[in-house]
């Protein structure tokens, strides 16, 4: 099969189309052959070398894909071959097939095509364990999302709203604020124009949010406490500015703040399996009745996944981006 393989750390251009062995299903695993494969944040930092996967993961890139089960491994009771389905990956997933535990693994959405539905696991999984339930997302709260018009960014968003919650993104121009409301956004803050700590608590009459999810950390951490609500929850999951930053722990203590860090790809296989049960109940009936949309979604073939990346670097970039296998064309 072909896959992208990493060729040493740094830069897109380390990202390598070989041709390598169909991987086999294990106990408990599908063999999934792969329409298209979600590219994401993670898969950037492990190319970089700052990400490294778990000792039994595989160690090529790609955590999220759509397509069509092939075999099943032993005691798989829940699909079988033919079966459309997405699922979240342990690695692999830049490949013309890849492996998933099988609790890892849902039901394709029938309305949403092979490419959208491709966007679908690797950032649900994470707000699921995040925002909803490390933070309690619930609808008297008011979210705070950084990086609002990413795809980490319109999910936050779109569970919040699911919730009913309010959702307040950052962005950084009029063009991603857009698409920010579009994707349900009650507001859009450009960081470039205001500052998102006296924009967030004018929004709030003075409060702040209760619950904030960042993925840049570095200046963004002191900036957060002072967004923050009373008892607020700070939800690090990336720290795309740095991992140091000088914050006032007397904000902590006085505003009572929970800060929490969490990577979703260490997590067990039975964590992961209870978000993907969640999701099932939760978003699934919300993507039936167009409550849960689809992103802004850019293509490449799967051995250009280098240029997928560099287009994912680049400042105009928003949405997602997606690989699509040769499968995936034909169908």
């Amino acid at each position: 099969m072909l896959a992208i393989a990493i060729n040493g750390s740094g830069g897109p251009n380390v990202l390598t189309p070989i041709e390598t062995e169909k991987p086999v299903p294990a106990s408990g695993e599908v063999l999934v052959k792969v329409a298209a494969a979600g590219v994401n944040g993670p898969d950037i930092s492990q190319r970089e070398g700052r990400y490294a996967p778990p000792r039994d993961a595989s160690p090529l890139p790609g955590l999220e894909v759509s397509g069509i089960v092939e075999v099943v491994g032993s005691n798989v009771a829940a699909f079988g071959p033919g079966d459309a389905v997405v699922a979240l990956t342990n690695g692999g997933g830049y490949a013309e097939y890849v492996t998933a535990p099988a609790g890892q693994v849902l039901p394709k959405p029938e309305s949403w095509s092979w490419i959208e539905a491709a966007t679908i696991p690797e950032t649900f999984f994470t707000i699921q364990q995040t925002l909803v339930e490390r933070a309690g997302l619930a609808a008297d709260k008011t979210v705070l999302i950084h990086g609002g018009s990413g795809g980490l960014g319109t999910t936050a968003i779109q569970m919040t709203k699911l919730f009913g919650g309010t959702a307040i993104a950052t962005v950084s121009t009029e063009e991603k604020a857009a698409y920010a409301r579009q994707m349900g956004a009650d507001a859009a803050i450009n960081y470039r124009e205001e500052d998102f700590v006296e924009r967030t608590l004018a929004l709030t009459n003075g409060k702040g949010a209760d619950i904030i999810v960042d993925i840049i950390a570095g200046s963004y951490a002191n900036r957060n406490l002072k967004a923050a609500a009373p008892g607020g929850h700070i939800l690090q999951l990336a720290i795309r500015e740095g991992a140091k930053s000088e914050i006032n722990m007397g904000l902590i203590l006085m505003k009572a703040l929970t800060i929490s860090g969490s990577t979703l790809r260490p997590k067990s296989a039975a964590d992961k399996t209870r978000y993907a049960s969640a999701l099932k109940q939760i978003v699934w009936p919300a993507i039936a009745n167009r409550r849960i949309r689809p992103p802004r979604i850019r293509t490449f073939p799967l051995a250009a996944a280098a240029d997928a990346h560099r287009a994912m670097e680049a400042p105009d970039h928003y949405g997602k981006i997606v690989l699509v296998t040769e499968f995936g064309v034909s169908l």
